[in-house]
């Protein structure tokens, strides 16, 4: 079969630069891939010819030649590389793609170093992250506060600094791999030669041992003990939040950097205050005279007691808003409010001459309640207003 125009194959024209050829090949090697076309002879086929038209259009030599003389000019030097296989192909191209990790992925290579080639790891692991639980009450979230804590968790060793050995004369190059880090399994198959590359388990990859570890942490680099640590709570903060604090985990293995620490707020439940995102509702129960007559009475707030204003003939569900007496918007100088939701206290526990008092008083048109003169929907709409905004703070 006549061979196709090198030009026509990778579809660039006679002036394209190398840098158009080699991103034209790059695409072309991608599209035929054997592992993309399992069992594709045509692919196959496209493959091999891609990589024999790049070899000869990335070579300004091989280029000048097939320019002036065609596919003939080839055959009259020695130079021109004649296929085996797609292992030639591979060896012979890995720099189009070299720092890609499709690349990589495809040919068993680090993008760092050539072929079959892998970084080694370094002796030293990440140590883990942990994470506790920081109850707060309202007034601490309200001002913000700081806690110190004591933490159960692994630290650097102090014996080795947390690299594991007795001394740096301790390290030796592993037996097993060699000092590389890796173990290599290299099979043929029909498309060529592949290498799988795995860390070596000896020595986690990292190509050294330790003949002598440390006799405090014993090799481990680091020793578990209670640590203590300050944790800095802004105001606003709720439930479910969490401060990250960078490094104050666990220590890592071998001089391995240290995990996070990640405090976790649970906010506690008060005895007078229920939270309503930055507000908090207090339920105030005055007596039926101080509803009655008005007074002054001193409620309870975040940030200490405060006197609020009951108006004479006050009814049960009104609602008096103290402003800025909640809680702080979280990063903000905005603050909340502590809603005053006032409920009548009804005696059930009267003597004979309370219960003679209440009596005559019954009596009075004033205290007798009014007759409703509204229609029963215009009633049930109240009502449901009504309920609606003291359901949550009275069930």
């Amino acid at each position: 079969m006549e061979k196709r125009d090198y030009y026509e194959v990778l579809g660039v024209s006679k002036n394209s630069s190398n840098d158009e050829i080699k991103s034209a090949y790059r695409k072309l090697a991608m599209q035929y891939h054997p592992d993309r076309n399992p069992g594709d002879h045509t692919s196959e086929e496209k493959f091999k010819e891609a990589a024999e038209a790049y070899e000869v259009l990335s070579d300004s030599t091989k280029r000048s030649r097939y320019d002036q003389f065609g596919h003939n000019g080839l055959r009259m030097g020695q130079d021109f590389h004649q296929y085996s296989g797609f292992d030639d192909i591979f060896s012979h191209f890995s720099d189009v793609f070299s720092g890609s990790g499709i690349f990589d992925d495809f040919f068993g290579r680090s993008s760092r170093g050539g072929r079959g080639q892998s970084q080694r790891r370094s002796m030293a692991e990440r140590g883990s992250d942990l994470k506790i639980r920081m109850p707060l009450s309202l007034e601490e979230i309200a001002t913000g506060v700081k806690k110190t804590i004591k933490v159960k968790k692994w630290i650097t060793c102090d014996s080795c600094n947390g690299t594991g050995a007795k001394s740096q004369d301790a390290f030796h190059k592993c037996p097993t791999c060699n000092g590389a880090g890796e173990l290599r399994q290299v099979s043929r198959t029909m498309f060529g030669q592949f290498v799988n590359i795995t860390a070596c388990n000896a020595c986690n990859g990292s190509g050294q041992i330790i003949s002598d570890p440390c006799s405090k942490c014993r090799g481990d680099g680091r020793m578990t003990a209670e640590d203590t640590v300050d944790v800095n709570i802004p105001a606003g903060v709720q439930g479910g939040n969490y401060i990250p604090m960078r490094g104050k985990g666990n220590a890592g293995r071998r001089g391995g950097d240290a995990g996070d620490l990640i405090v976790v707020i649970d906010e506690k439940e008060h005895n007078n205050f229920v939270r309503d995102e930055y507000d908090v509702i207090y339920r105030l129960t005055v007596s039926y005279p101080d509803a009655a007559l008005g007074a002054e009475i001193e409620v309870p707030t975040l940030l200490g007691n405060e006197k609020v204003k009951i108006e004479s003939g006050t009814q049960p569900g009104t609602i008096i808003k103290l402003r800025n007496k909640g809680i702080p918007h979280l990063n903000s100088y905005s603050k909340g409010d502590q809603v005053v939701v006032v409920n009548i206290f009804v005696p059930t526990n009267l003597n004979s001459k309370e219960k003679t008092i209440l009596k005559e008083l019954a009596q009075s048109e004033n205290i007798l309640p009014k007759v409703k003169t509204g229609s029963k929907e215009t009633d049930k709409e109240k009502d449901k207003d009504f309920f609606d905004k003291v359901k949550d703070v009275f069930f």
